[in-house]
């Protein structure tokens, strides 16, 4: 009985509806869930005639309210906030460090100027000599001071960069074994909507710790790459990205694909590893390479003038200032050989009271020198510009976090409003599926009546 038939597709189809709506209202909550409907068909007749209506309606499939374009979206804005967010820590860490009045350079430079210029009023002083010692020991210091803070933060960037890899490897992993089981699950038609959510999940957090580009194949596997073109996952098969430490301390990354290794040294690889290269590239290195400068110029201005002078007793001056730039941790000390009366104030051998050199080296805060990055700058500015322009960095990642971070919002809205489970609409949903339920059910009893009746006739 086509009348029977039909009711009874009918029920099933709403039935299948229900279930779907109840699957959606039960993961209102769930993070990252995309909520799925139900693909009604029309079955035509299996009988001929003009009078035949159909057979009912069938279910081929349900769908998921999936909008490849607005995941895309997801994944880049979450690439470009974790380019920016993980650079801010260490930015706001260092602008605290040189900021100090109390320990910042510019105010040691600043002390060792005024104890030149406290011991000019009598150069052949011993206590005022020896406060010249104590203020370049002390402004010797705070250059050591922030070389070990860069230093620490090169370091602690290190490891972060492994972790961040390790991580990478993981999610990689987890996309591969993913793409697998979601294969294998529509070869066999079972529905893997749970498993594709889990998938897009593992690549959002993928898409934080560096840039991707994602494919989706005919199987329903999705293939990620670096944005080079580099493969990170393909298919069932995932690539390992690795970090190697250098003799110098510095990190090169290559990744491995199957028995072919790539290279990432010029890839630009957005996300957190990204920022990491970015804060290593355009801050820490930089600063360290200022730095050094600054320390030179200091060390090669003083030493040169305190050389070509002479002591209290009318010998050659002697350096006053020893510099090592290889170290991560001693960049600037002094001779503590050195004693007051061995200090070349003196323009002339047989006159102790002579102050040429003296002035010569307070005129050093007004002479230029070459700083990386700067250019010819004077030794007094040299540690204020460096600090305006770690300052003007700092507050650009800060405008462009927070505006990644409107992005993020925006691309998550977007998201929500194709895939996220709407409880109004839901609640529609279970009312129109449960009156064609009960509509089909009616058709039922009716066409059991009609049958009985029919039953009744010819007994």
């Amino acid at each position: 009985m086509t009348l029977l038939t039909n009711a009874l597709s009918g029920a099933v189809a709403a039935q299948t509806a229900l279930n779907t709506t109840s699957q959606n209202i039960a993961n209102v909550m769930t993070e990252g869930y995309t909520r799925q409907g139900v693909m009604l068909r029309s079955v035509q007749p299996s009988r001929s005639g003009s009078t035949a209506a159909g057979d009912g309606v069938a279910v081929p499939s349900l769908f998921r309210f999936s909008d490849s374009y607005k995941n895309l979206q997801l994944w880049q804005s979450n690439s470009t906030l974790g380019q920016t967010s993980v650079a801010q820590p260490y930015l706001t860490q260092l602008e605290q460090v040189m900021g100090d009045d109390t320990a910042s350079i510019a105010d040691g430079l600043d002390k060792f100027f005024n104890a030149l210029n406290a011991a000019s009023v009598e150069p052949t002083s011993s206590p005022l000599r020896d406060s010249v010692i104590n203020a370049a020991d002390a402004l010797a210091q705070r250059f050591n001071s922030l070389r070990q803070t860069l230093s620490s933060q090169q370091q602690a960037l290190s490891q972060q960069r492994k972790d961040l890899v390790s991580q990478t490897n993981t999610y990689a992993a987890d996309i591969a074994n993913l793409n697998q089981r979601i294969a294998e699950a529509q070869a066999t038609g079972v529905n893997a909507s749970g498993l594709v959510d889990e998938r897009d999940q593992k690549i959002d957090k993928l898409a934080s710790l560096v840039g991707v580009q994602v494919v989706t194949q005919p199987d329903g596997s999705a293939n990620v790459s670096l944005k080079g073109g580099q493969p990170l996952v393909v298919g069932h098969q995932a690539s390992t990205l690795a970090v190697t430490t250098l003799a110098d301390g510095s990190q090169q990354m290559s990744l491995t694909f199957a028995s072919e290794t790539f290279a990432l040294g010029s890839t630009p690889l957005d996300g957190q590893l990204g920022g990491l290269d970015t804060v290593e590239q355009t801050q820490l290195k930089p600063m360290v390479q200022s730095l050094q400068d600054m320390a030179s110029g200091l060390a090669t201005g003083v030493n040169g003038v305190l050389s070509a002078g002479y002591a209290m007793d009318g010998s050659a001056g002697r350096p006053l200032f020893v510099i090592d730039t290889t170290s991560a941790s001693s960049l600037l000390t002094i001779d503590h050989s050195l004693k007051a009366a061995d200090l070349g104030f003196s323009g002339s051998a047989t006159e102790p009271g002579n102050s040429d050199q003296l002035q010569a080296l307070i005129a050093l805060k007004s002479q230029p020198v070459s700083i990386t990055g700067l250019g010819n700058v004077l030794l007094g500015d040299v540690y204020t510009q460096l600090v305006g322009k770690l300052g003007m960095a700092s507050q650009a990642n800060q405008t462009a976090m927070t505006t990644a971070q409107t992005v993020r919002d925006q691309a998550d809205a977007n998201w929500k409003s194709t895939s996220g489970v709407n409880e109004d609409e839901e609640a529609v949903n279970l009312m129109q599926y449960q009156q064609m339920y009960n509509a089909n059910m009616k058709v039922i009893t009716v066409a059991n009546e009609l049958f009985d009746a029919m039953l009744q006739m010819v007994g």
